[in-house]
């Protein structure tokens, strides 16, 4: 089976072909425990655990070893264990606080039927890698003190910007950052800087005498080489990491170990929008993983973790994805019409054209039409429906799932008629003039309160009636 990734650092859609195929290396930028991951954190969790398992499919389960790290010394999360456990010692409450929320992340991508990595680095069991790389780079003229930081000298690398297609000027004419008085350029960036009272601090690198802490660039520099070495093959995350971390990235690494490249391939799963909007916190519309799973604040109940998957892999991962109601809904509905597989015997293998599918760049929609197609015959075919529930499950779209647990707190579920109505009147009417982004927000709004619409044209007057009941 031949796999085709699109690389970002090539611009184009490649053969993949491993360093070595009994050792297939894939790093991916995991979470800063600070807080609840969001949805958009969730995408880049999903798509590369799709990718993890097509992988293992191909070259073997023994073959292929993904890292995916934790970041837990940064500034987010200083400030969040000290308003948070202020009667604890700074580095008491830190240790608290990511222990927590490492353990909640866990538990959120676990119920999207995320497989463990392989590797699960923490930043600061990897410092001394850090201060080495740290050493590396001032050695090699890449990288200088000054006023007790370490910067990397962006002028040094001749190509530095290539991942992103942004040449040094252009980005030294963006930069909209006031520049400390300490750097030589612009957009050279800290590897190393000084602790403050109270923040976590280590031995510094490059003779500094004062403690410090490392910058986030070379955290993942550290722990990608340590686990997968000098050069690996895929280094994925979302879009908005390809400029300017995973470029840093690049640049610590290449320059440390005078390497061509960090990795091969370079992979970005593309943004996330709610409701057509960007998602955050001052618009209303920040939407936490835990909060899809278990408060119902993003429709009329919790939604399960294999619902928001499916949900999620219904776009091509290089597209945009507009996050709805009602796109849970129908990835609901269909993870309904699967249930009859509950119980049933399960085949060795998934089909081999979702296989093919996922090999031509993770193509998930093309999958999942696939997946479909075998739905139609499984109900009257046992062997195809062995086929669709092993499918399934390869994707990490379905366990042994009945309708009721797909489906948790719908009896609780109770929707005011009365204000249905008015509702879908007003769609109706906004329908007819042609006010098709007003019928869609509508249509989104009753979606929200649980509620399910059926158009049907009526023969004789050929105006357009509309039906709705309780979403299953």
């Amino acid at each position: 089976m031949s796999l085709r990734l699109y690389n970002t650092l090539t611009r184009q859609k490649e053969l993949f072909q491993p360093i070595d195929p009994r050792n297939v290396r894939m790093y991916v930028c995991g979470p800063t425990v600070y807080d609840f991951a969001h949805i958009g954190n969730a995408r880049p969790v999903i798509v590369f655990d799709v990718l993890f398992r097509l992988l293992r499919e191909i070259y073997g389960a023994e073959h292929v070893t993904y890292v995916r790290n934790i970041t837990d010394v940064d500034d987010k999360i200083n400030a969040r264990a000290a308003e948070r456990y202020p009667e604890l010692a700074p580095e008491v409450g830190i240790r608290k606080l990511t222990e927590e929320t490492a353990a909640q992340f866990h538990a959120d991508i676990a119920a999207l039927g995320v497989l463990p990595p392989t590797v699960e680095p923490r930043a600061t069991e990897h410092i001394v890698e850090m201060v080495v790389l740290c050493n590396q780079l001032v050695a090699n003229g890449h990288a200088y003190v000054a006023a007790d930081h370490v910067l990397f000298d962006v002028s040094s690398m001749a190509d530095y910007g290539r991942l992103s297609n942004r040449s040094l000027e252009e980005m030294e004419a963006g930069a909209r950052v006031e520049v400390a008085p300490y750097k030589k350029g612009p957009m050279d960036f800290v590897l190393w800087k000084p602790s403050k009272p109270g923040e976590p601090a280590w031995p510094s690198p490059a003779g500094i005498a004062a403690p410090g802490r490392p910058g986030w660039h070379i955290e993942c520099s550290a722990m990608a080489g340590k686990h997968l070495g000098d050069v690996f093959d895929i280094h994925g995350g979302g879009i908005d990491l390809a400029f300017p971390h995973h470029e840093n990235e690049i640049a610590q690494s290449r320059c440390a170990h005078g390497t061509d490249v960090m990795a091969r391939v370079w992979m970005h799963n593309g943004f996330l929008q709610v409701e057509g909007e960007k998602m955050s916190k001052s618009l209303g519309n920040f939407i936490t993983i835990n909060e899809l799973l278990g408060t119902g604040t993003f429709g009329a109940s919790q939604w399960h973790g294999r619902v928001v998957r499916f949900a999620m892999l219904g776009t091509h991962y290089r597209q945009p994805i507009d996050w709805t109601v009602d796109r849970l809904v129908q990835a609901r509905a269909t993870l309904f019409d699967f249930s009859f597989l509950h119980g049933s015997p399960v085949a060795d293998a998934p089909h081999p054209d979702v296989i093919a599918a996922l090999s031509d760049d993770l193509n998930t929609p093309s999958a999942i039409s696939i997946i479909h197609g075998l739905a139609k015959s499984a109900h009257r075919n046992t062997e195809t429906a062995a086929v669709l529930k092993a499918t399934l499950q390869f994707m990490g779209l379905y366990k042994n799932e009945t309708q009721d647990e797909l489906n948790p707190g719908h009896e609780a579920r109770t929707v005011d008629g009365s204000k249905v109505e008015p509702l879908i009147v007003a769609r109706l009417a906004a329908r007819k003039a042609k006010d098709f982004k007003e019928s869609d927000r509508i249509r989104d709004e009753l979606a929200a309160m649980g509620v399910t619409l059926k158009d049907t044209k009526n023969k004789d007057t050929g105006e357009i009636e509309t039906t709705w009941e309780i979403a299953r």
